[in-house]
């Protein structure tokens, strides 16, 4: 059976926004597996929790994560 045009478009649409989506969540999956946090759930976090707040800037927020998990006081066996 042949589609239309725009069923095929739609199709395409879809699968393109499903590909889409799954690259991003496998992205994030990855990143908080090697210990790299993710300033865009910070952002919607500071946003949705603390509106009032000012949240870090990309650099600072980068700088504090680091710290937090490397910083004095931490102690690692390797």
């Amino acid at each position: 059976m042949l589609r239309s045009r725009s069923d095929m478009k739609t199709m395409t649409d879809g699968l393109v926004a499903a590909v889409s989506a799954a690259w991003a969540w496998a992205a994030r999956a990855a990143r908080l597996a090697v210990g790299v946090p993710d300033y865009d759930v910070y952002i919607a976090h500071m946003r949705r929790m603390h509106p009032d707040a000012v949240p870090m800037d990309h650099e600072a927020f980068f700088a504090e994560r680091l710290h937090a998990r490397y910083g004095k006081g931490r102690s690692r066996c390797c």
